[in-house]
């Protein structure tokens, strides 16, 4: 990089190239303004077209050649940045408003009054920002004074005007323009040499003379920061390589902080390791401490598919096999959580016993609808006041080969004592249906023995079933799925759309039945309580639930898991449970069928209320609807996870440990659901021609908006993402919720939070 001397800098703004992009991006203005181009592709075009200019670092110079603060020395000078100056703000300065109405006109600084009190300042530069929407002045900080506080200081001298309070750091750059967008230049003033260092950038304690900058004392190398032995470089460089490139100029914090997001997971969510690891792209301390604070202010939610991927690729680039990773920690290669099995109640800690921690969640996903399928006599109030029923349906899923026999296993230890009573009850209704078959023509048929079958295959008939639940004795039916698909080829008989409606109801043990005159088919109405688990490959479940039937509410019923990603890696090894194992799990089933009648769970319904709310406002301030469907019935998943953990605890005061896995189910069955669902749901909220695009939790689309925005702020944020009617409807509940205030028209202004 070289110094921008004053035969450099005349040479640039000179330049026909400069004049030429500038030109370009004045043009594509006016195309806005006559309403020949949208707002979202003229920043598009103007992001790309200032590629072509060349920088001018203000505050600092880099004698190594690579603009990073670190390397820095810097110049003494302060960039302030006035963007969207049009119309003037209330309460700014005379000198302010004349340097905007110049601004408008691109007419330079003429009047010898305004040039004095420009000098006074100690500007040196004044110049109209690319597209005329703003301007730039560079100024000499007061001694004492940093960046961040010679800029306040500027803003006070020039009426509290606005400014743009992102331009704090020593590597910050300024597009360089033509002479024609010059208002006012003090070139002796511009490059003379000054003491090195703004206050808090440690270059100088302003006492020297300006006649030299200080060079920074040398400093050590860090060591170099790795997981797992990648360096965490290499993985910024290839998170840079998946997503489109390092951030431009305006984009930073929004890239910055859904990278430092993807890292927490890698970092166990340590503020100091991320600050060390995440790269600045010209941000002051500050500012990036700030990002890093936002992304670990909620629980580390695992480690994201992207990022799983990187670190695999790197992995294998490296060497690296499956035993380099510890079992207690967060598997990369899977969107699983670390589950404490230590803090896991009776039962469910037996169900994991020889499991390789990637794969806790889906065993444990996997045995909570049969283990609340035994607890069906137990009736719950939810936190809005309604009483509840523990119906719970699971689906694994996984590629072929991906270890979902794990699941089987557990769930099989599970069974027994149905299986058990099962037995003798089909033996019964096997001995009745010889009885009728061997019956004389004239004899009377035996009559039906109505027993009581729990365990029902997941391809028994609308009829059957329907008998099933007559008999139930309001007792809860329970079914394991092997494959989804063969349910899904049940498609051909008429069957999967009527089980499909017998699931949904089952979540809340609606009535369902059918009504026949002929006296061969069954008839009735009943309370569906049917709890089940099905194993299935992606492919499977893509077929069974396909964008037209994702909308009708069985997505949001149902607790899905994902097994690990196993490509390329080694076997995982398993080992047996012991008799004393299961002996503890058939414990557990004992204690589950002992509980009847209604259990109080206060603390749990405070603790899910509290999630919920949260995922509200997040979903608000993303304008997320997937999210804002999902939320709902995530909570009340992980609230009936949270009951089978209390009482498998003995069905006192619900415990911390508890409340955190009630918390830490809904959590993951809202990004489960999301995953598997969430974008053929989104495809039914927009236009079809759009490209479906959602923000996440940590992308707020309210958190992006400045401080007072318009309706085509927010539709750009969305790109078309809502309808008109939509954005209507979140302005009407953000105003409701005190978020947001109308200072004018077509004008809202956000509140700080209360």
């Amino acid at each position: 990089m070289r110094e921008c001397t004053p035969a450099l800098f005349n040479q640039v703004v000179d330049a026909e190239q400069t004049a030429r992009v500038c030109a370009e991006i004045d043009d594509a203005l006016a195309q806005v303004k006559r309403g020949e181009m949208s707002r979202e592709d003229f920043e598009t075009f103007k992001a790309e077209q200032k590629k072509r200019l060349a920088i001018f670092t203000p505050h600092a110079t880099f004698p190594q050649g690579r603009r990073a603060n670190e390397d820095a020395v810097p110049s003494g000078l302060s960039m302030y940045d006035a963007d969207h100056i049009a119309p003037c703000p209330q309460g700014a300065g005379s000198l302010y408003r004349r340097l905007v109405e110049h601004a408008l006109a691109k007419q330079p600084v003429a009047d010898e009054g305004m040039k004095a009190e420009l000098r006074r300042l100690g500007i040196c530069l004044v110049h109209v920002t690319p597209s005329a929407e703003g301007f730039r002045l560079f100024f000499a900080v007061p001694e004492g004074m940093s960046l961040e506080e010679a800029q306040r200081w500027m803003s006070r001298q020039l009426g509290d005007a606005d400014y743009d309070g992102c331009v704090k750091d020593l590597a910050r750059c300024s597009f360089v323009v033509p002479r024609s967008y010059v208002l006012y230049l003090d070139e002796q003033e511009l490059f003379r040499e000054r003491t090195s260092a703004a206050a808090g950038h440690g270059g100088g304690d302003g006492q020297e003379g300006a006649g030299k900058a200080t060079e920074p004392e040398p400093r050590p190398a860090p060591p170099e920061l790795k997981f797992k032995g990648i360096p965490y470089a290499d993985i910024v460089g290839e998170w840079w390589l998946r997503t489109g490139g390092e951030p431009q100029e305006g984009e930073r914090n929004v890239k910055l902080h859904k990278l430092a997001v993807n890292l927490r997971a890698i970092c166990d969510n340590r503020r100091e390791v991320l600050m060390a690891v995440m790269p600045r792209c010209g941000l002051a301390e500050a500012e990036l401490r700030s990002i890093v604070d936002s992304a670990c202010k909620e629980e580390p939610k695992g480690v994201s598919r992207l990022m799983a991927s990187i670190i695999d690729q790197l992995s294998l680039s490296i060497g690296h096999s499956d035993e380099d990773w510890d079992d207690g920690a967060v598997n990369v290669f899977s969107s699983t959580v670390n589950v404490q099995c230590n803090k896991l109640p009776i039962g469910l800690r037996e169900s994991l016993v020889g499991v390789p921690a990637s794969m806790h969640m889906p065993v444990l996903c996997s045995v909570l609808p049969i283990a609340a399928a035994y607890a069906d006599q137990v009736e719950v109030e939810y936190c809005d006041g309604n009483r509840q029923r523990l119906g719970l349906m699971s689906i694994i899923r996984g590629e072929q080969a991906s270890g979902k026999s794990v699941c089987k296993n557990a769930v099989d230890v599970w069974k027994r004592q149905l299986d058990e009573e099962d037995a003798m009850a089909r033996r019964r209704e096997e001995e009745w249906k010889e009885r009728k078959k061997g019956r004389k023509a004239n004899e009377k048929a035996p009559d039906d023995p109505k027993v009581l079958v729990r365990m029902v295959p997941v391809t028994v008939s609308c009829s059957t079933l329907l008998k099933r639940f007559k008999n139930s004795c309001g007792h809860t039916l329970y079914s394991f799925g092997e494959e989804l698909d063969t349910l899904r080829k049940t498609n051909g008989a008429g069957s999967w759309s009527s089980k499909y409606d017998i699931y949904r109801l089952s979540f809340d043990q609606g009535e369902w039945g059918q009504d026949y005159n002929s006296d061969q088919a069954e008839s009735g109405v009943v309370k569906v309580a049917y709890n089940w688990t099905m194993l299935g490959t992606n492919g499977a479940m893509r077929k069974c639930f396909k964008a037209d039937n994702i909308e009708n509410g069985l997505s949001s019923r149902i607790l899905v898991a994902e097994m690990p990603d196993s490509s390329f890696s080694k076997m995982p090894k398993f080992s047996r449970r012991s008799a004393e194992d299961e002996a503890r799990i058939q414990e557990a089933v004992t204690r589950l069928r002992s509980y009847s009648g209604f259990v109080d769970t206060p603390r749990l319904r405070k603790a899910i209320e509290a999630w919920v709310e949260e995922m509200r406002v997040e979903a608000a301030k993303d304008i997320d609807r997937v999210k804002d469907i999902y939320r709902k019935r995530a909570a009340v998943i992980g609230f009936r996870c949270g009951v089978v953990f209390h009482l498998l605890s003995g069905g006192k005061r619900e415990s911390k440990a508890c409340l955190d896995f009630a918390l830490m189910m809904a959590d993951y069955t809202l990004r489960q659901q999301i995953a598997a669902f969430g974008e053929a749901l989104e495809g039914q909220f927009v236009d079809a021609r759009s490209e479906v695009q959602r923000y996440g939790s940590n992308h707020s689309v309210f958190d992006q908006l400045p401080p007072t925005f318009t309706m085509g702020d927010l539709r750009a944020l969305k790109r078309g993402f809502c309808g008109e009617a939509a954005l209507r409807k979140i302005i009407s509940r953000w105003y409701r919720d005190h978020w947001i205030e109308k200072t004018d028209k077509g004008h809202w202004r956000k509140l700080p939070a209360t």
